[in-house]
């Protein structure tokens, strides 16, 4: 009853704020992403103990922290109609809480280990569902590459499903790492009191739609400048709540002044962020060393990353 999994974060392209359905994690919105590798999230899962435990990067959980893990764990214990305490261990190979969507990939290698631990025979869309009891993104971790997940106000059709692209093997994403903690939850919970939560509604079924169609016939500018005014309409619907959560750092904005710049040269790369001050720089392959010269140039560290398959079962266990 030990089972390991292998998951890939999620770079919101079309990204979802706020929830239908809070306990549930089903949000207001469809949302759209790729996902990034080489980063992974490692998760073991071991069923046979009297309660639940969950070290992550060495540290153990405390109970608040712990609530996320176990709502997932026991839609997988409902599912096998088994009653067991897990024993779970998780390793990331980036830095988590800065915006890179750790959450998306620590939830999905969750699900699908749990279940493989378990003996479950389910389709990705079918742990799509089961790991967005941790995190909405975590379903689009979980079926990989270019995928939506689609709001719906039943559980089990609130699932992710992958998407063609026709951009081959040459996308790449420059990460500018902004190392500043930040947490989303309450900002979803909030995410009704900001006055342009209406105005997100209002355009965002669209984009959605624009960005389904520039990802199938690989449209690299269609798509991308898309993700950076879906970037800045987050940000303007977060900031506007009773918190007022500004997310980004100084830094954040030179990041994305340097790809306006590197444009102006004739380089294609746009900007994108989730909720959090790290940022992405989407571009071809060919034209990395030029912007991870500019990211560099802030002071910044640059990760070079690609996209990123489906969440699997693996064969190394962490204990």
């Amino acid at each position: 009853m030990k089972a390991s999994a292998r998951a890939h974060p999620i770079q919101g392209l079309v990204k979802y704020h706020g929830y239908r359905d809070p306990e549930l994690r089903i949000p207001l919105h469809d949302s759209i992403s790729l996902c990034t590798a080489p980063s992974y999230t490692h998760t073991t899962v071991e069923f046979g103990f009297e309660d639940d435990s969950c070290v992550v990067d060495d540290e153990l959980l405390d109970s608040g922290e712990l609530d996320r893990v176990v709502d997932v764990l026991d839609r997988v214990r409902e599912l096998a109609d088994v009653d067991s305490g897990a024993r779970v261990e998780s390793t990331n190979s980036f830095p988590s809480n800065v915006g890179l969507g750790a959450s998306s990939s620590a939830f999905a290698a969750l699900a699908v280990a749990a279940a493989e631990a378990l003996d479950l025979t389910l389709t990705l869309e079918e742990l799509s569902a089961v790991a967005r009891r941790g995190a909405s993104s975590a379903a689009r971790s979980v079926t990989g590459g270019f995928s939506q997940l689609r709001a719906s106000d039943s559980d089990t059709d609130c699932v992710s499903t992958r998407l063609d692209d026709g951009f081959g093997d040459g996308l790449r994403v420059v990460v500018a790492l902004v190392p500043a903690y930040k947490e989303t939850t309450e900002a979803h919970a909030e995410a009704g009191d900001s006055h342009m939560l209406s105005s997100r509604l209002a355009h965002v079924h669209g984009a959605k739609a624009e960005m389904r169609a520039a990802v199938q016939r690989g449209s690299f500018h269609a798509a991308f400048e898309l993700a950076e005014r879906d970037s800045l309409s987050l940000l303007a619907t977060t900031m506007t709540g009773p918190s007022a959560w500004v997310y980004w750092q100084p830094e954040t904005l030179e990041v994305l002044e340097a790809a306006r710049g590197l444009r102006e040269d004739d380089i294609p790369v746009y900007f994108s962020s989730d909720t959090g001050a790290t940022a992405y720089l989407n571009t071809r392959e060919e034209h990395v060393p030029r912007v991870v010269e500019a990211v560099e140039d802030l002071g910044l560290e640059a990760l070079e990353w690609r996209v990123g398959g489906e969440a699997e079962v693996v064969d190394s266990h962490l204990f």
